[in-house]
């Protein structure tokens, strides 16, 4: 289970990175369409969500299987055809964003996630915050839910990507 974990938020990550870096700074800050973060934003955003701080709050032995909400997560977060509103509390930041920040800041993010996903215990059930409509999470959940949300916007990426550089 962990091998997996680890390889899956190992995959996204160098996705996530791969792509951020294929815009130059400019194109970075760009708003793509009406409606639409820049992808700095959605860079900014991904940081903020993938706050690692659940992952070593308050925590409980689980139950249930440590996967069992996955296919749940999966079947709202990479329904591409669902607009989401972000909460306010993760909302990105405003204004012109370095590509040095942006690169940094995502790499961090993930190593932090990387190395939570190595070492946590994963079947333990998170009790310091909940997904609205999701309950609590094991801490396997949390991490995959990380993933999966930024699966999400690696899609949103590459649509600002198609939009602002092939343009």
């Amino acid at each position: 289970m962990r091998q997996a974990l680890l390889l899956e938020v190992t995959t996204t990550g160098n996705t996530l990175q791969q792509l951020l870096n294929s815009f130059n700074e400019e194109q970075l800050n760009t708003v793509p369409f009406e409606g639409s973060w820049t992808a700095a934003q959605v860079a900014s955003h991904i940081c903020k969500a993938g706050d690692c701080g659940v992952l070593y709050g308050s925590a409980v032995p689980s139950d249930r299987q440590p996967d069992e909400k996955i296919p749940a997560v999966k079947s709202v977060f990479l329904n591409f055809d669902t607009k989401m509103t972000s909460p306010q509390f993760i909302q990105p930041d405003e204004g012109h964003l370095p590509k040095a920040s942006i690169l940094k800041d995502t790499a961090a993010t993930w190593e932090k996630l990387t190395t939570a996903a190595g070492t946590v215990n994963l079947t333990d059930e998170c009790t310091s915050f909940e997904v609205p409509g999701f309950g609590p999470f094991t801490r396997f959940e949390w991490i995959q839910f990380i993933n999966i949300h930024t699966q999400r916007h690696i899609h949103q990426l590459q649509r600002i990507y198609d939009a602002v550089v092939k343009a």
